[in-house]
This record gives structure tokens, C-alpha cells and sequence, in this order.
């Protein structure tokens, strides 16, 4: 099987309206965010929606496929920080070891209000992390699950802080490959996945059919999900995503240089 037709996605429901239904030309590689930069960089798949943070790191060695991204419209729902004091009294922070972007946000968040607490990075399991720090940091169905079993723990939600500093969306993840990829692979399957988002946003009984099947997997009420990805994340960039992105390469990754584009 050739690394071109395996394409990686983010093992979490805020893509299934890209993937579901994908068709059998492809074989998908479920994988933690911060798994995927790696399987992109070693040729396991042909692109992945990897954290912006790591794009921002292996820039030199990646471009970006246009339109496509995880997007928070503000409050997202599964980027949050839970906590046993408030934000302000919090002496450490467990860190999830399978998230890159929500992690240099955090810190830059913090450091925004003038906040220095600890950090220690962990396995993404609420009760422990908390056990062990002031606050945890959970992204994801983890974070969604958590939310809505412990409301009560719940501190900060990392998507809806930085829209409030910022006025833009946060871009959690980016279709990122190699700047080797063959091209036209690249737009057959850029092609497929704007078509499913464009069904799930233009045909309702398809959109139940994808949120039933992604409450199941996860877990997660459907009546949630379905909250979900009608207010807080979609997966296609508009103008203010792209400036959002840009913002965040450049002010909190620290990247000075443009992204670069896979001409469609």
C-alpha cells in the first residue's frame, strides 16, 4: 500500500464531518494530534490535520493544503482547562501528552494574565491530573466527556479565551504534508473531503446520520455534538480563520515567515 493513498486523521469526533464516508480509495490512520506531524514527516500517510503549533515548527519541511482546518468559532467545548481553585490561584498545571497546540496556547494565555504556574506534562486522565496539580488541561471527546460529567471543575475554554484576547478563531489544526507530496494526489483527496463537509453542512438528514454515528463512537450526546458542530468547530478556513492562523504562527509560535499553500 503506498503512503499516498493513507490519509491520517485526528482520533477525536471534531473531523468526522471530513472523514465519514470517505471513500475506499483511502485507507485512514487514526492518531492523537501530536502523533500525526510524525506519521506526515515519515511518509506514513499523504496529509493529516496536525497541530498548528507543530506546523509552525516543521515549516521548513511542510505546506499546507487551502480551506481546510480544525476551527474553533470561539468557545469550543473541547479544549478546556478544568480546575480545583480559580485560574488565578492555580500553583501547577497538568498538560495532556497528546496535544501540541492547546498547550502553547494555554501558556500564552496564561502569560497574558500575567500567570506562571507550574506545568507537568501527563497521560490525559482528568481524575489523576488532578490528583497530582491544580489544574488539567484536557482536549478532545476527553474534554467534551469530562465538561459534561464535572461542569463544576470546568476554568477556562482555551478557544473561546483566545477569540475574547485575539477577536479571531483559533486554528487548532491544519492539513499539513510533506513539500514532496505528488500534487495531484493532494487534490483528489482535498476534493473528497470538501465535498463531505459541504453534504454534511448542506443535507440535514446526512448531517443526523453523521452526528448519530460520531455520538456513538464517542459517547457523547448527540443533542451535544449536534451543539457542537453547528456553533463551535468547523473544519473549512475562511479570511478571519486565515488571520487567526496567522496571528497564532507568528505571535504565539513565533514563525516568520508566510505559510505556504498547496496550489490547488
Amino acid at each position: 500500500m503506498s503512503w499516498t493513498s493513507v490519509i491520517g486523521r485526528v482520533a477525536f469526533t471534531n473531523c468526522e464531518p471530513l472523514f465519514h464516508g470517505l471513500s475506499d480509495n483511502w485507507t485512514v490512520l487514526p492518531a492523537p494530534p501530536a502523533w500525526l506531524t510524525g506519521h506526515v514527516l515519515r511518509r506514513d500517510c499523504i496529509t493529516a490535520p496536525i497541530p498548528t503549533a507543530d506546523y509552525a515548527l516543521h515549516h521548513k519541511e511542510l505546506m499546507l493544503l487551502p480551506e481546510l482546518g480544525i476551527v474553533g468559532m470561539g468557545a469550543v467545548g473541547s479544549v478546556i482547562l478544568f480546575g480545583t481553585r480559580e485560574l488565578d490561584k492555580m500553583r501547577d498545571i497538568a498538560l495532556p501528552s497528546d496535544s501540541s497546540t492547546s498547550k502553547v496556547l494555554l501558556r500564552w494565555l496564561l502569560n497574558h494574565r500575567g500567570l506562571d504556574p507550574k506545568c507537568i506534562e501527563t497521560g490525559p486522565d482528568l481524575i489523576s491530573m488532578l490528583e497530582r496539580c491544580d489544574g488539567a488541561l484536557l482536549i478532545g471527546d476527553r474534554a467534551l466527556a469530562a465538561a459534561a460529567e464535572h461542569p463544576e471543575l470546568v476554568c477556562l475554554d482555551l478557544g473561546g479565551e483566545w477569540t475574547r484576547v485575539t477577536g479571531f478563531p483559533m486554528v487548532f489544526g491544519v492539513f499539513a504534508c510533506r513539500r514532496d507530496t505528488p500534487v495531484e494526489n493532494l487534490k483528489i483527496i482535498h476534493s473528497e473531503l470538501l465535498e463531505n463537509y459541504s453534504k454534511f453542512n448542506q443535507d440535514d438528514q446526512y448531517k443526523e446520520a453523521v452526528i448519530a454515528a460520531a455520538a456513538e463512537a464517542s459517547g457523547t450526546d448527540f443533542e451535544r455534538l449536534s451543539h457542537y458542530f453547528e456553533n463551535e468547530v468547523r473544519n473549512t478556513l475562511d479570511d478571519e480563520s486565515k488571520r487567526g492562523l496567522a496571528l497564532f504562527l507568528s505571535d504565539v509560535c513565533g514563525m516568520t515567515v508566510e505559510p505556504v499553500w498547496v496550489t490547488m
